[in-house]
């Protein structure tokens, strides 16, 4: 994969975490320019996450090439952006909101995936530093619309939209990686891939799920146990962060331990954080200890998803789509729980999400574990 297109990679990651980011700062300039209460503010997110499973679910099955696929993602999400700055009514702003999660999911999965099967040795370690992009990116979007004010949103979209069109030739430019073998028959040994792949969705919702919990009600526990809004937004800050950190921090690491005992420890951390972040003066550092020991979990995971499930290019599809419902569903299933239990039970009950982790990752070692010899194979 050339350098150029590696460069363009990492600075579409940039700009995938900052739109990601962008629609929470906005809402209250929405709520101004529409006349829309709060929760229907909120639905310009989650258009943007049904239109990221479509653009995953669209790059796997597109017959076009890989460069093509990220061009014309890369087209769609500045046509989103600009459609989301200047539509004239909420229903246009909606949309534009989906379209451009078209394209914010086909440079999420594409780059991914072309960067698992362009590296192989080194996979993992350029999964984590082209994922920590996207933190920069989630951390730089909500500071510039808090420097120019929530009502500078158009400027701000279609600012997004320029950038993205610069990116055009960089990663049209990239190297093709071959497409995953395709099995046309259905035997035991493609049985078995297919309940890791269910393993592995179940990892990646579950991850996912632990990672939206803390960043949606690490506050609300906090300011529970006496900290102040400011602090808990702070410290909510500091968590994503460290996520950030920690993608950079551990590529030195996945050159001399495998990409399994990283995922394994990572979710071993995750649940003794947890258990600290139960204890009142421990909570804030012990959600920044999260943050850090999460980070690896996602990239990481790819390339152990490639050598266990051959054909993994489709199977990565699935995982990246079911990963994004997981992202979806788990705030508000987890804020259910804190509304019965009460905002105490916060680190408790994503303890048990990320406790499912380990139950995958147990599932994913003990299939490989039984693998038979003349099946064993790298992709």
């Amino acid at each position: 994969m050339k350098l150029f297109g590696v460069v363009s990679a990492c600075a579409a990651f940039v700009l995938i975490g900052a739109l990601q980011a962008l629609y929470g700062p906005a809402v209250s300039a929405f709520r101004a320019d529409f006349g829309i209460s709060v929760p229907v503010a909120g639905l310009a997110l989650s258009a943007h996450f049904v239109g990221g499973i479509a653009g995953v679910l669209w790059y796997a099955r597109s017959p076009l090439t890989g460069t093509r696929k990220l061009a014309a993602s890369l087209v769609a999400m500045a046509a989103g952006a600009a459609g989301v700055a200047v539509a004239p009514t909420w229903p246009l702003v909606l949309a534009a909101a989906l379209v451009a999660g078209v394209g914010f999911g086909g440079i999420d999965y594409g780059c991914n995936d072309m960067f698992a099967r362009a590296f192989r040795r080194r996979g993992s370690a350029m999964l984590n530093v082209l994922n920590a992009h996207f933190g920069i990116g989630a951390i730089a979007g909500p500071l510039l619309v808090g420097l120019l004010g929530p009502h500078r949103y158009p400027a701000v979209f279609l600012g997004f939209a320029a950038l993205s069109l610069l990116l055009l030739p960089g990663l049209r430019g990239s190297a093709q990686v071959p497409a995953d073998p395709a099995e046309p028959a259905v035997t035991p040994a493609r049985i078995r891939r297919r309940g890791l792949l269910a393993a592995f969705i179940v990892l990646y919702v579950m991850n996912v799920g632990v990672e939206a919990g803390v960043g949606g009600w690490e506050p609300t526990h906090l300011e529970a146990i006496g900290h102040s809004a400011s602090d808990a937004a702070t410290a909510t800050s500091v968590y994503w962060l460290m996520m950030t950190l920690g993608r950079f921090l551990v590529v030195p690491l996945t050159l001399r331990v495998s990409d399994r005992a990283i995922v394994i420890g990572s979710c071993v951390g995750i649940a003794v954080c947890l258990a600290l972040a139960a204890v009142p003066g421990l909570a804030i550092v012990a959600y920044a200890g999260v943050g850090l020991f999460i980070a690896p979990v996602f990239p990481t995971g790819l390339p152990w998803l490639h050598r266990a499930v051959p054909g993994a290019s489709r199977a990565g599809a699935y995982v990246f789509a079911a990963s994004m419902l997981g992202g979806v569903a788990f705030p508000p299933l987890l804020g259910a729980g804190i509304e019965q239990a009460g905002a105490g039970s916060v680190p408790v009950l994503i303890f048990v999400v990320n406790a499912l982790c380990l139950v995958a990752i147990w599932r994913i070692v003990r299939t490989e574990s039984t693998r038979p010899s003349t099946h064993t194979q790298r992709v």
